[in-house]
């Protein structure tokens, strides 16, 4: 089977083709190349040859002048140090024989001598421990002595020296000296010779040399002939000898010009901070040999510009050589890679030239196509006639520019369509040479078009078929784009079907057949994204209910357009309406139960203010009876029974509103009027059993958002419900006690004010906490069992928390306290 064209084999094999093509293409130039470049790697090799070898004579000349330098600059130091050790060594040898500390002359006498043996000797002095010079000699004739000139320096480094040496025996040297006047021939150094060791009379020997001296006595006369000698301190100061000056010249800067040879090595250990320094002199230049070097260079480099003339004379002609390839290349390239088959004949009707895709086409190489008459192979042998007809009429002239479908057929024996285009080949001259054919594969494209017309065949049958009506209209045109059989029943072909479902659901961007385009010019992509809108009408003229969904949409020609699906919903209407009703009756039942919940509460939450009255009532009656109320004295009483018969009624309409589960009256209170109302009825219920009220506020409280009524109530039946349960655990006098505490606290990130209510009674049973909450469950023998349950609502209606807790002391149960907390105002 034949590797399709995007498989990698088939990839991997064309591009090594097109590279052992162009491989073969760049034969010439690689022969080219190579002529050119042999001279100039010759020459070049030849030039680095040359320079290589004048580089290493000079170097190995360097290297000898060096060594030789090196050499005697070692040498005389070694003599340097020798004659200051013999000099030492015989000052030392003299100190032992003559007595330095007698007065005579005789020290002096010796000193003179040896100074006047030894020139680089310039003085002799005989030092105490205390570093004070007692007998010195210097010769006359010296300037600049330090034994003689410089004695408080000698005694500081006297006094150095003792303390370096201790008591032992050796010799330290001191830093060189240099007179005033700078003068090279008073350069001198002084060493410190340690000669007794006798407590108190112990000294030493000084011994001055002089640097310059020291150096022209240690200087043979063969090194002096080729080099200068000097002795340097670490600042390149000259102290003794002579270096020669040195000035660039132009001939300094040459590849081949030798340096100056030099040396230095340290007088170490004698003094570690001087350098004895060997310099060459400068040479006279040899004319002959410069002369043989400028002629290498000249004509190196006259080769050179003749190489680099070739080659820019090569590379021209290589420029233009490789434009042309190129050109031929990119027009090959261009053959290579189109898609399109090319087919070119002469005028008698035989193949001239095909392409590469015209190869891949039918599967037959060019070798083989090239020079074909018809019937030529890629023709299916059931057409032969129906193509050698065409063919004549193409050779005839008689072509259809427009193009013409024909089947072909492939080397495998597989036929494929194809649309062909002829036009005449002319040559450069004008002349026509034959016809020029290109061939394009269209069996992918037409089958493509034959499963899109099958496609839009299914998908318009299956419109057809939805119970939905679909339409599509352009904005503002007036023009029905599309209907099924379901809209083309209901509303016929006008679009005015699809403008009446609009209008009537309201849905946006509605226009009618006479207006114009208002969108024009306008980005209208975000109304193709936008999500479908929905709407429910009922359709008069065809007594139903529809659900109508619309969108915009880009149609085929690019417009927008707006796209309409009408669904029959009455069956479903119908149905709601019924479950609507259903839900009414299931309503009013819910009704008749709460009444009797909501009478169970009033009967339960009127006691308090009832029983208010009451006492108020029988309070005024007994005052009357006994003839001690005057009007003045009851009109407080009356105003309070009046008050509680108001609360009455507020509690009836507040607990009403409540139980018909809508929001309560939430206004902005102060919470010390909630307490203050709250208490003042408490204390009848409480006086009533005998039991005391504490209470703690914090000061300033914050106001909340709340019914002040239901929080009032909350608060009466928890402070009532702590009272009785005191009273049915028996308690004695001193433990009958209800506290009421009242905070601002922070509770899971939330600022609220926390209400508690604590009693001494007798608590809550475990085993029951979990039902104290539920509806008519109460643990008193008299109650209903709504108190706590309406507590809790009320508090979360507010948007708070109520929760329950015993007190134990000893493992027993020793009270109950009940919490609840309200956010606070924001």
């Amino acid at each position: 089977m034949r590797a399709p064209l995007s498989s990698p084999r088939f990839v991997i094999r064309r591009w090594l083709h097109q590279w052992r093509r162009w491989w073969q293409r760049q034969d010439s130039l690689r022969q080219e190349y190579l002529l050119m470049l042999g001279p100039v790697i010759s020459v070049l090799l030849f030039v680095t040859a040359l320079g290589a070898s004048l580089t290493y004579l000079r170097n190995e000349e360097m290297d000898a002048e060096h060594e030789a330098v090196a050499r005697d600059v070692s040498f005389t130091y070694r003599e340097i140090r020798t004659r200051v050790a013999d000099r030492l060594g015989q000052i030392n040898r003299m100190a032992q024989d003559v007595d330095p500390q007698s007065k005579g002359s005789e020290f002096l006498f010796q000193a003179a001598i040896l100074a006047s043996q030894y020139p680089e000797l310039i003085g002799v002095s005989s030092v105490n421990r205390d570093g004070s010079l007692r007998d010195t000699y210097v010769d006359s004739q010296v300037r600049g002595s330090q034994l003689r000139d410089e004695e408080d320096l000698m005694q500081r480094q006297a006094r150095e020296v003792w303390a370096a040496l201790g008591n032992q025996r050796g010799v330290l040297f001191t830093a060189p000296h240099m007179n005033p006047e700078n003068s090279l021939a008073s350069s001198s150094i002084v060493g410190f010779m340690v000669y007794s060791l006798g407590g108190r009379d112990a000294h030493m020997l000084a011994v001055e040399f002089s640097l310059d001296m020291l150096l022209r006595e240690s200087v043979t006369a063969e090194a002096a002939k080729h080099y200068a000698f000097a002795i340097l301190d670490q600042q390149n100061t000259l102290l003794a000898g002579q270096l020669p000056a040195w000035r660039a010249r132009w001939s300094d800067h040459l590849p081949w010009a030798s340096p100056i040879a030099e040396h230095r090595t340290s007088l170490n250990p004698m003094a570690p901070d001087l350098w004895l320094v060997g310099r060459g002199y400068r040479t006279a230049q040899n004319f002959g040999a410069q002369a043989l070097q400028w002629a290498t260079v000249v004509l190196s480099l006259l080769t050179l510009w003749m190489l680099v003339t070739n080659w820019r004379h090569a590379k021209r002609r290589l420029k233009t050589q490789r434009a042309f390839m190129e050109e031929t290349k990119f027009r090959r390239a261009m053959e290579d890679s189109m898609l399109t088959g090319m087919r070119a004949m002469d005028m008698q009707g035989r193949i001239t030239y095909v392409n590469p895709a015209f190869c891949r086409m039918t599967g037959w190489s060019e070798a083989e196509l090239v020079g074909q008459h018809a019937p030529f192979s890629f023709w299916p042998d059931d057409d032969h006639d129906v193509l050698l007809q065409r063919l004549h009429h193409e050779l005839e002239g008689k072509v259809n520019h427009s193009g013409f479908e024909v089947r072909l057929q492939r080397r495998n024996g597989e036929t494929f369509f194809a649309r062909m285009y002829m036009s005449p080949l002319v040559a450069q001259s004008g002349e026509q040479s034959g016809w020029m054919a290109s061939i394009t594969d269209i069996t992918e494209s037409k089958r493509t078009r034959e499963e899109l017309a099958a496609a839009h065949e299914r998908f318009t049958t299956v419109l057809g078929s939805l119970d939905a009506a679909v339409s599509v209209a352009n904005i503002g045109g007036g023009t029905l784009l599309f209907g099924n059989a379901r809209y083309r029943k209901w509303y016929g072909d006008s679009v005015l079907g699809h403008h009446r479902m609009v209008t009537h659901a309201q849905l946006s961007l509605t226009s009618s057949p006479d207006d114009v385009d208002e969108l024009a010019g306008v980005p209208t992509h975000s109304l193709v994204d936008a999500d479908s809108e929905d709407a429910i009408l009922f359709e008069s003229e065809m007594n139903m209910w529809l659900e109508v969904r619309s969108r915009y949409l880009t149609w085929v020609d690019g417009s927008l357009a707006q796209m309409v699906i009408a669904t029959d919903v009455t069956a479903r209407h119908e149905a709601q309406a019924q479950a609507q009703a259903h839900a009414e009756k299931a309503e009013a039942a819910s009704r008749l139960i709460t009444m009797g919940e909501m009478a169970s509460t009033v009967a339960h939450e009127l006691n308090q203010p009832l029983a208010a009255i009451s006492n108020y009532c029988s309070g005024m009656i007994s005052r009357l009876e006994r003839q001690q109320a005057t009007p003045e004295a009851l009109i407080p009483a009356l105003e309070k029974t009046a008050k509680q018969a108001q609360r009455a009624g507020q509690i009836i309409s507040r607990i009403r509103s409540f139980v018909k589960r809508s929001e309560p009256t939430i206004a902005r209170v102060r919470v010390d009027d909630i307490i203050e109302e709250a208490l003042e009825l408490a204390q009848l219920e409480l006086r009533r059993h005998d039991v005391r009220l504490s209470h703690y506020f914090e000061a300033r409280l914050p106001a909340i958002q709340a019914d002040p009524i239901l929080i009032e109530q909350v608060l009466l039946n928890l402070i009532k419900n702590g009272a009785e349960s005191i009273n049915q655990a028996k308690r004695p006098q001193g433990q009958r006690e209800v506290s009421l505490r009242v905070a601002s606290t922070t509770i899971d990130d939330q600022r609220v004010v926390q209400f508690s209510v604590t009693d001494t009674g007798a608590g809550i049973p475990e085993e029951l906490r979990e039902r104290i909450y539920d509806a008519f469950y109460s643990t008193k023998s008299e109650g209903m069992g709504i108190g706590l349950k309406l507590c809790r609502s009320i508090v979360e209606s507010h948007h708070g928390r109520m929760s329950v807790e015993n007190l134990y002391n000893a493992g027993l149960i020793t009270g109950c306290r009940f919490s609840f907390w309200l956010p606070m105002s924001s």
